[in-house]
């Protein structure tokens, strides 16, 4: 056998990534005693709270975050003939 124990041993860290993804939500560390209404509101509140602190920092940036093309994003697609 060639391989040795290259096979059980990516066997043992898959079976220890897959650990914790066989759980329902409700059974999660952060979710427990939560319904999913009450889960859905704090998931929302923190992506709305997570957008608002985008937005700051875009427009402390001067809205040019992200974006160095010269041509202000044009690129090939808005050229014309």
């Amino acid at each position: 056998m060639t391989r040795g124990n290259q096979r059980d041993l990516a066997r043992e860290k898959n079976m220890k990534n897959q650990k914790g993804k066989n759980q329902a939500s409700s059974e999660m560390e952060g979710n427990k005693g939560l319904s999913l209404q009450e889960r859905q509101l704090r998931d929302a509140a923190k992506m709305r709270e997570k957008q608002q602190l985008a937005q700051q920092k875009k427009a402390s940036d001067g809205g040019a975050g992200g974006n160095n093309n010269a041509s202000g994003g044009a690129g090939a697609a808005a050229s014309t003939r």
